[in-house]
Formats: C-alpha cells, structure tokens, sequence
C-alpha cells in the first residue's frame, strides 16, 4: 500500500471490484446523495443477522477512514470468523462527506508537511458536518447525508457502530458511548508495534471517563460531556442514534504525525500556569487571524457580484467567511474555558497539557489555511500581499507545532492497520470472538 491517501472516486472504485470479484457475499449499493450530488456507497459484506455498521470520513480532513474501510472489508471477506461463524454483517459507508473530502484531495496527494496539511484540507463548519449536524442543526433542516446515516442506522439497527477517525496531531485513542472491557490493552499493544503513542490526555474527551490508557467512555446522562465553548452536544449526534436499537458507537482516532508527549501520564508541575499560557496564546492568536480576515473581506469581491471560486468547485465564498469567522471568533470563548479549568475535572497530567497545546495551535492553523482558500485566485497586488502574509504564518505556526512537540510521520499503512485492527479487537469483545 502507498505512503498516500486514497482519493474518493478511486475508493468507490475499489470497493466496485471488490463486490464484484466476491459475488453473493458482498454487495455495493448507493444509499443517498450528498449536497453536491455526489453518491454515498454502502459496501456490505456477510448475512449474519447482527449489522456492524462502519463510518469512513466523518471529518473530510481526516482522510484515513476510506482506506482503513477497504481493507476491514478485506479482513471480513477472508475470514468466516468475522461474518458467517459471528452471525455477523458488516457494513462500510466508505465516505459520509464526499464534498469536504474532495477539496481536501488539493495539493499533494502524498505525504505532506503539516504547514501543506492545514494549507490545502478542508473542514466545514460543525453545522455543516454530517456526523454533527444532528446535534446543531433544527430537526427539519438537517443534511442529507445526515438523514441518510440516521437512516441507515434505523434500518440495520446494528450492535455496533465504528466511526474512522484521523486526528491529524497526537497519538491513538478510542472513544466510546458504551464501555467495551479490556480494549485498552489491544489498543496499548497495537499502537506500541507501529510505534504509535497511545493519547492518554485529549481536548476532545477531558470530561469523558477513562476505562483504560486511552479508552474514554462518555459520561452518564445529565454530566458535561466538553467544554461549553463548542457547539456540538455528544447526546444528539448520531453516535448515540444506535442506543436506541441496544447498540454502542466507537470512535477510532490515529495520528497523521505522532507526538509522544501526548502518552506523558505525569502530573503537570503547575496546571494553572499552563492554562493561563495556552489562554493567552489562543487570544493573541485569533487578533492576529482576525486582523488578516478583516483584510481578506476588504479584498473579495462586493456580495452582489456572486460566490467567488476560481476553481469553479470549491466551497463558496459565504461558506468559507462563516467558518473563518467561527475558528476566530472560538478562540476567545475556549481561552475562558481553560482559564476556568483549575481546578480541572481531573488531574491533568503533561499529556492533557499537550493536548490542549495542539488543540490550541490547530485552531488557528486551520483559520488561516481557510484564508488562503478564500485569497486563491484573486488578482492584484493587495490579495498577492495578503496571501503572503498568511502564508509566512502558516508556515510559522506550523513549524512551531512541529518543533515543539517532535512530531513524527506515522505511514499511512501503518495508520490503516492500527485503526481497522483496533475496529476488530472491538468486534471481538463484544462477540466475545
């Protein structure tokens, strides 16, 4: 396997020969559209009577899912254990946003640097997220390819629901909304071959409960599941869709680039201190990226005019001022919630810290990755100066996550092979297989 993601159409590609060269075991069928138009395959594989279903690119930034899917179908193709012998069908909707995804093909379709990571993916507002839409979005307003996963959820009503993600900087974690006893340790042994770290401190799950080294179950009804500066609420997305049916989703997260301060379970020598310091860089963070977006709305062209994409098929230019404006606008409302986190719900440790370090500094990259979207293509002397600008701290920003937290390349096969072998050892111990 190639040190490269695979590209969505070459994905629905793959997935079409490989029903077609299993015949009466696996099948491939369109199950909804996306807003674009593009099509939504479900590739299926056994007839056992319990559905696992399997969610790639729930994040059209985090690209590893497609690829982790194919090869999980290859894995249950080749072995009776895991469909006929399991009473088990296994389900993989290869891509759940292919119009995200698809923008963040640009650029290099290989290993990239960071600074090339934040400057070419693409990530939607949340409310523009199928996985999370549900939970932002009024009832009669949702997305399509949100009704179509809650869809496919109400008709496989499966036991088990696995989501692929791919954090972009940090470790291996998985998350859970039922706990699965004992997953700690293959997730532990797994990540330790591939000499990957296991996140035992993470901004997304500070509030959730450990079961183990990077295993966080959410917590029971009625308990803060993140911090009140994000939108989202964890118990109206579509991972808790499945309870309704007595089933559990399972969120597999692997690092683009390893950082092994995010697997340091020591007790951080002055929490607080550190708070206030990530606090204070998130705020002069966002007034540097909004001074660049005030000019970057200066420079585009008047409303009237209409949506400006050079390219003819990139978000438009609305699409692109929200979600810049929302990344600036966060940073000051998470900077009161760190502040507000001593005394922590837990005791951080130097991987919490780091986490929130990562957290921090990902916000603004992304910002200012979605300036230079909106600046690509416009003419003139001003925009060319602007772009400048925001590509110099890209790259800065940039080398300074790189440096500061020794950031390693984890291979793309490798990220394959740890996310669907933890999907596995899950599927094991729930079946007790």
């Amino acid at each position: 396997m190639a040190d490269a993601y695979p590209s969505v159409a070459g994905v629905a590609a793959a997935a079409s020969a490989f029903a077609r060269f299993h015949p009466g075991l696996c099948a491939l069928r369109q199950v909804g559209k996306s807003r674009e138009g593009r099509p939504l395959h479900l590739l299926s594989v056994g007839h056992g009577r319990r559905n696992v279903l399997v969610v790639a690119a729930p994040h059209s930034d985090e690209r590893i899912g497609p690829a982790t899917a194919l090869r999980l179908a290859e894995r249950v193709a080749a072995d009776p254990d895991l469909h006929a012998r399991a009473d088990a069908s296994w389900h993989f909707l290869l891509c759940l946003d292919p119009d995200g995804t698809v923008r963040s093909e640009e650029g290099p379709p290989v290993r990239r640097t960071p600074a090339a990571h934040f400057r070419h993916s693409y990530r939607p507002p949340p409310d523009e997220q199928p996985e999370w839409a549900p939970s932002v979005r009024p009832a009669g307003d949702q997305l399509p390819e949100s009704r179509a996963l809650v869809a496919l959820i109400d008709e496989l009503e499966p036991f088990l629901q696995c989501s692929l993600h791919g954090n972009d900087l940090g470790g291996s974690w998985i998350q859970l909304t039922r706990d699965v006893p004992g997953l700690a340790e293959p997730l532990g042994k797994l990540s330790a071959e591939r000499d990957v770290p296991v996140q035992t401190g993470t901004y997304d799950a500070l509030y959730w409960t450990t079961s183990g080294p990077g295993v966080y179950v959410m917590p029971e009804p009625g308990r803060p599941t993140q911090f009140p500066s994000l939108p989202e609420d964890v118990t109206r997305s579509t991972w808790v869709r499945p309870h309704r049916y007595g089933g559990m989703t399972a969120l597999f997260e692997v690092p683009m680039w390893g950082s092994r301060r995010v697997a340091d379970t020591a007790p951080h020598p002055d929490p607080a201190r550190a708070l206030t310091a990530l606090a204070g860089l998130l705020r002069r963070q966002s007034d540097r990226t909004r001074g660049l977006l005030d000019q970057v709305r200066e420079l585009l062209p008047a409303p009237g005019a209409g949506p400006w994409d050079p390219s003819g098929s990139g978000p438009a230019t609305g699409t692109l001022l929200r979600l810049a404006t929302g990344l600036t606008d966060i940073c000051p409302q998470v900077a009161d919630d760190w502040e507000a986190l001593h005394p922590a719900p837990v005791e951080l440790t130097l991987a919490h810290v780091t986490a929130l370090d990562i957290a921090a500094r990902r916000i603004s990259l992304r910002t200012t990755g979605t300036l230079l979207r909106l600046l690509a293509g416009l003419p003139g002397e001003g925009p060319a100066r602007t772009r400048a600008e925001c590509d110099r701290l890209l790259e800065r920003w940039a080398d300074e996550l790189v440096v500061g937290h020794d950031l390693t390349w984890v291979p793309v096969p490798d990220q394959v092979e740890l996310q669907s072998e933890c999907v596995l050892a899950a599927f094991r111990l729930l079946t007790n297989g």
